[in-house]
């Protein structure tokens, strides 16, 4: 087994479905340009409240990514 070396990244991602579409938009996102995530976590949930309902669903999570 060979030793990682892993960067991590910290992004926001918004629902108003709900928290795990929120980490799932996040993820999403950086896939487009980020390459070797191996990892996630949840540091942080968060909403937007309008008219004394939940209108969305904001999760910051850590991604983690290894080094080439």
């Amino acid at each position: 087994m060979s030793n990682h070396v892993y960067k991590t990244l910290e992004l926001t991602g918004s629902s108003p479905n709900g928290i795990e579409d929120a980490v799932n938009t996040a993820i999403a996102r950086a896939h487009e340009t980020m390459r070797n995530m191996q990892w996630f976590q949840v540091v942080e949930t968060r909403g937007h409240i309008r008219d004394g309902k939940v209108a969305y669903w904001q999760v910051t999570v850590k991604v983690g990514f290894t080094l080439e």
